[in-house]
């Protein structure tokens, strides 16, 4: 008989986890579901097979909270091969090695300390950008031209941990969407040195750090204002359609409601009240 992985019943779960380099996203995605034995889950903010580090993982109800929780802006660890190239921009698709002469110190710090605010940027062919319903990466793997449209990140924090040459060890803050990879790239032009990342580590997503995956209370994450319900318990255990006059704020915008056992997100647009969730259970 085949062995079972998961409960019939789903458990409401929200944790980060520690990615290991050299495997996907959602290949890790598949261990941490057989590890706490439930099918129902899901993760926020894909890692590249070469990256490591924070991973949002939601099981049961808390999987359709990620639009809704405080994860940015986002901090990586990185660490800049010089002489190294690469056509994925790290060292899964490294085509040449040489050594090469030594960077000022102090220019590293210089420029790093520049790069911030919104950088233009164009992102790596090997990514998960898609082009006309392909992801970039599929694409340059096959051999197909890669071209993609440039974009705007924004860095709030850069951070010089070390340098030893040829490794340029940094800490880059950024915003949702941001490629760390083609930011390397960037600074490397800077120094007029060409380069791949060797590392890439996710430290952490917004208020989300890795810590032994412990249970997390979801209602210290939603980022959206609380607003005080004064109705009937029972129309919001069942779903029913709610007046805004017993909601405390009136203003348009979307509110979280918690009551004893379960909390809701609602909408208010132009007067009328709508669920974006309703009757999420709490952490037991």
């Amino acid at each position: 008989m085949q062995k079972r992985f998961y409960d019939k019943e789903s458990i409401n779960k929200l944790i980060v986890v520690n990615k290991p380099i050299f495997m996907s996203s959602n290949f890790y995605l598949t261990r941490i579901k057989k590890k706490y034995k439930n099918k129902k889950a899901g993760f926020s903010g894909t890692l590249d097979p070469f990256a490591k580090g924070c991973l949002i993982v939601a099981f049961g109800q808390y999987s359709k909270l990620f639009k809704y929780l405080a994860k940015t802006p986002k901090t990586y660890r990185a660490v800049v091969w010089l002489g190294t190239q690469s056509e994925s921009l790290d060292i899964e698709q490294v085509t040449s090695i040489e050594m090469v002469d030594k960077v000022d110190i102090n220019l590293i710090k210089k420029e790093l300390d520049l790069l911030k605010g919104d950088i233009l940027y164009t992102p790596p062919k090997f990514s998960a950008k898609k082009i006309d319903g392909k992801r970039a990466y599929d694409m340059a793997r096959n051999g197909e031209e890669v071209v993609l449209k440039e974009s705007t990140m924004h860095v709030y924090e850069t951070k010089f941990i070390s340098y030893r040459h040829p490794f340029i060890t940094i800490d880059v803050t950024v915003s949702e969407g941001s490629y760390i990879r083609s930011y390397a790239q960037i600074l490397l032009e800077k120094l007029k040195r060409v380069g791949t990342l060797s590392y890439l580590e996710r430290l952490n997503e917004g208020k989300f750090f890795f810590d032994n995956e412990k249970d997390l209370d979801p209602l210290e994450y939603i980022d959206l204002p609380i607003n005080k319900y004064s109705g009937t318990y029972e129309w919001i255990n069942t779903g029913r359609k709610i007046s805004i006059d017993y909601l405390e704020e009136k203003d348009d915008g979307k509110y979280l409601i918690i009551l004893e056992n379960f909390f809701s997100i609602l909408e208010i647009k132009d007067g009328e009240v709508s669920y974006l969730l309703n009757k999420v259970n709490k952490l037991c």
